[in-house]
């Protein structure tokens, strides 16, 4: 995950995916860092290449202390497109994400397939407020205002029911540097896009908690009134970092808008694949450690072997957007069950389980081998899936 160069300022992001699918961009909340989008991914995998960052001031992206305004903060946006050499993306935010992403939209509209905003508003007063706040923060940094946030970010009885979810939001919020928090407060303190919202004109999803005290519904009403065709979806038991709180739902909503407003030309196989494009894919699903062992080992007699795989199964094949990585992941299991290929099995059980599958799903699916590849084949499956997960499975 590396840093870039991106309308004077460096950005830390991540791109992984098929190279053939069309993008997805994600921008983060203030206070959170790209990681805020973990729960989601899974989703997308395999159907979408999937790009993430942290905005200036969060996060490892670089903070200048220098003001800053939404449209700052989409023209970084921007400026990491262009230097991927990203023509046109799907553009995801949610709060401070979902402003950049309105005012990116509203400016660049070519740039955007479709925009889906979360928990946001194209206006937040007061000004005066927002100052206030950053002059706390720089004064006694974010862990002066943790607990007033956390209750902002979810319902009451979440962070006991869900706090393998919470610590990781909560820890990142305390780290945020002082003055990048600050300075992107000042910018929502100065924001006002309802006058330009209008020009959006990218398939817009509106999806908003009905119990977000910050970004209440009816923002995301005045969003739908003013984008024309925009849809609204309010999430029940929801504050206002919905993507982490109801983050299951969240997903479902968003791959449905994605999938009917995905960008055709994308959904081709690709018949010639560079190495390098398999080898990202590869290193995506396997892990890099184990591709550059792979490679390492090779020598000069194997090595045309992993070309021809690299190109072939993890540049075509995995490669081809038509099929999620964790529907691949489940046939690719299915298929060395009843192979009883076991090596093939353990290297792809735990790649699965980070394409999406769940332990429960890896259940089901050995329990149906057993009916359509044989008793011993499953009896053999479940032993290999317990060598590798141990008391993950327990």
């Amino acid at each position: 995950m590396p840093l870039i160069q991106a309308n004077g300022i460096e950005l830390f992001y991540e791109i992984s995916g098929p190279t053939g699918a069309p993008v997805v961009t994600f921008s983060n909340s203030l206070g959170t860092t790209m990681a805020m989008w973990d729960t989601i991914l899974p989703a997308l995998w395999g159907r979408y290449r999937v790009l993430r960052y942290d905005t200036r001031g969060h996060g490892r992206s670089q903070v200048l202390d220098a003001p800053v305004t939404i449209d700052d903060l989409a023209d970084d946006l921007i400026g990491l497109l262009d230097s991927l050499g990203i023509a046109r993306a799907h553009v995801v935010g949610l709060s401070l994400g979902g402003m950049t992403g309105q005012a990116l939209a509203s400016r660049y509209p070519d740039r955007v397939i479709s925009l889906t905003l979360m928990a946001t508003s194209a206006y937040m007063p007061s000004q005066e407020s927002w100052d206030e706040r950053a002059s706390l923060v720089r004064a006694q940094g974010t862990g002066a205002i943790v607990e007033a946030t956390m209750g902002r970010w979810f319902t009451p009885d979440y962070p006991a029911q869900a706090p393998e979810r919470i610590t990781p939001v909560r820890e990142a919020f305390v780290g945020t540097d002082p003055v990048g928090y600050a300075l992107c407060c000042n910018a929502i303190g100065r924001m006002d896009l309802r006058p330009i919202i209008h020009r959006i004109s990218a398939p817009t999803l509106v999806i908003a908690g009905a119990d977000d005290p910050a970004t209440p519904v009816a923002m995301a009403e005045e969003i739908r009134s003013k984008v024309s065709g925009a849809e609204l979806i309010v999430l029940p038991r929801a504050a206002h970092l919905l993507a982490v709180e109801q983050a299951e739902r969240t997903a479902a909503y968003l791959m449905s808008f994605l999938d009917s407003h995905r960008d055709a030309g994308a959904d081709k196989a690709q018949s010639t694949v560079p190495f390098e494009t398999g080898l990202l894919n590869r290193k995506s699903v396997l892990g890099e450690e184990h591709v550059e062992r792979s490679l390492a080992k090779a020598g000069a007699f194997a090595q045309p072997w992993q070309d021809f795989i690299t190109r072939t199964a993890w540049g075509e094949v995995w490669g081809d957007p038509r099929l999620p990585w964790k529907t691949r992941s489940l046939v690719t299991l299915a298929m060395m069950v009843a192979l009883h290929r076991e090596e093939e099995f353990k290297l792809h059980v735990r790649p699965a389980l980070r394409n999406g599958v769940t332990v429960g799903e890896l259940q089901s699916l050995l329990l149906q081998s057993a009916i359509y590849a044989g008793v011993p084949a499953a009896n053999a499956a479940f032993r290999w899936a317990k060598d590798v997960l141990g008391d993950e499975l327990a």
